[in-house]
């Protein structure tokens, strides 16, 4: 953990020498691809010793599958690969290495290269395989028309930038900041005559920076001093569980969880900020021309802490991991998307029993949040003191929830995990199952209807928002793509 914060906070100040002096107005992308890789395998290899060979290991294999198996099928052989591999490294770790313990734990930077490998892979498949036509909207904007070379793979698996704590960024998002091209929107007028061009300055990125240090700062303060006072071992503890009422066993089951979130704070809020001030992240300027630094954000704090349903939760943390998770597997499911969705991921996450158990109830909570919303939710809507009790209690709910759900992931074990569960005699399993038998539960359809039919309306919105303003950064290969990417962004903008 100290070699973690002391290789991030020297890559934070490479991300400011980077942005000052290898500009990309200033040097070549094959020197500003050649620096982002070699910094980022040094500090794997401070970090991880020998270990950081796997990095190289699983991108080089990765390369050439892609090279030699074509794009029609290299996606899948990429896909099973780079998540076999993974496993393997993550089976090897744990039950070869001191179980339970973050000893040499560098499966960590490799789940996020596996999902750079795979995302990748999806998108060329789509770019130079699959037809226009039968893409949707995100996947066309995402999709790459050109095969990368061998450079600009490591240089996006393995830049200083990400490689320890990521967060995933989209290829074309990576080489365009890389090459430094500016993000121009042609608007057509309502004759459709007149166009209006609007380009993107390179804003300062140190007042965002600024403010993610202090979210850094609180979320590492809180850690160290309220973390450890409230372990979620306690839950289990047989004291506790003997003399402790119901309404108090469930206010300490969720104020431990919640005090176990600041970790992941600190570490994706410092990662995001070492993007940003390496000149990575903007996503574009509000109505007020204020500027927004969160294209590769891996979380919402704010949404997180007052999340009123379990999907809003999902949404906003590891956001990045979530439209991984989306892309790769969701929106190409054949049969029960929510079910195979919540299964890759368990795989992705690790080899512990409490990974599983956490998922395979998230898919029950899911469902059952879902039929719930689908059935309930319009009753509660219609007068603002109705919908502010309804939205309370669901925020209660869903916190309990939360909490209930994820206890396994922190205990990592069977036999903790089970006495939790049984000494709350199987409470919300057991009633997720009886709403799924009550409720039905609305069939989705396939494409972007699908997904409409699961989101609230903010959360459309601002899918919507950064379907325009996501590609900021996003690279043209030639003409055919540049007028693609202004067509997908400009029927964005009319939504």
């Amino acid at each position: 953990q100290v070699n973690f914060v002391v290789c991030q906070l020297f890559a934070l100040l490479a991300a400011i020498w980077f942005r000052t002096y290898l500009h990309s107005s200033k040097t070549s992308p094959f020197i500003r691809h050649v620096v982002a890789t070699l910094l980022g395998l040094y500090l794997a290899l401070f970090c991880f010793g020998w270990y950081a060979l796997h990095f190289v290991i699983q991108s080089g294999i990765s390369y050439y599958i892609m090279i030699i198996i074509g794009v029609e099928n290299m996606h899948k052989y990429c896909f099973v690969f780079a998540l076999g591999y993974l496993t393997v490294c993550q089976i090897t770790r744990v039950y070869i290495f001191d179980y339970g313990q973050y000893s040499a734990d560098f499966s960590g930077p490799m789940m996020i290269i596996t999902q750079k490998i795979t995302s990748l892979a999806f998108e060329i498949h789509d770019g130079m395989f699959r037809k226009n036509e039968d893409l949707t909207p995100s996947q066309r904007c995402l999709a790459v028309r050109r095969m990368p070379s061998l450079l600009e793979y490591l240089s996006y698996n393995c830049n200083f930038m990400g490689i320890l704590a990521g967060p995933l960024c989209s290829y074309k998002d990576y080489i365009t900041f890389i090459e430094g091209r500016s993000y121009q929107l042609q608007q057509s007028e309502a004759n459709g005559k007149e166009e209006t061009k609007y380009e993107q300055t390179d804003p300062s990125p140190n007042i965002a920076v600024a403010q993610k240090l202090l979210i850094c700062g609180l979320s590492l303060l809180f850690h160290m001093t309220v973390t450890k006072t409230l372990p979620v071992e306690y839950n289990i503890d047989d004291n506790f569980r003997a003399t402790a009422s119901w309404p108090v066993r469930f206010f300490y089951l969720y104020v431990s969880l919640m005090a176990a979130r600041p970790k992941y704070y600190f570490a994706w809020t410092l990662a995001d900020a070492i993007n940003n001030a390496a000149g990575f992240g903007f996503r574009g300027y509000d109505k007020n021309g204020g500027t927004h630094w969160d294209l590769i954000s891996n979380l919402r704090i704010q949404q997180i802490e007052f999340s009123t349903s379990f999907k809003m939760f999902l949404d906003n943390w590891n956001i990045q991991t979530a439209l991984w998770l989306k892309r790769v597997c969701y929106e190409r499911a054949t049969f029960s998307p929510t079910i195979q969705t919540f299964i890759l991921s368990a795989i992705w996450h690790g080899v512990y029993p409490g990974y599983y158990l956490t998922f395979l109830t998230g898919v029950l909570m899911t469902l059952a949040a879902r039929a719930i919303r689908n059935n309930i939710r319009h009753y509660f809507v219609e007068s603002p003191a109705v919908k502010l009790c309804y939205d309370i209690i669901t925020w209660m709910a869903t916190q309990v929830a939360i909490s209930y759900t994820v206890v396994p992931f922190v205990l990592l074990s069977v036999k903790p995990s089970f006495t939790f569960y049984s000494s709350c005699y199987f409470c919300l399993h057991i009633a997720s199952i009886l709403v799924l038998l009550v409720f039905p539960l609305k069939r989705t359809q396939k494409g972007s209807k699908k997904h409409e039919s699961i989101q609230p309306v903010w959360s459309k919105k601002l899918e919507e928002e950064n379907l325009l303003q996501k590609n900021s950064y996003s690279t043209t290969n030639n003409s055919f793509s540049q007028k693609q990417e202004i067509t997908c962004r400009y029927q964005a903008l009319k939504q």
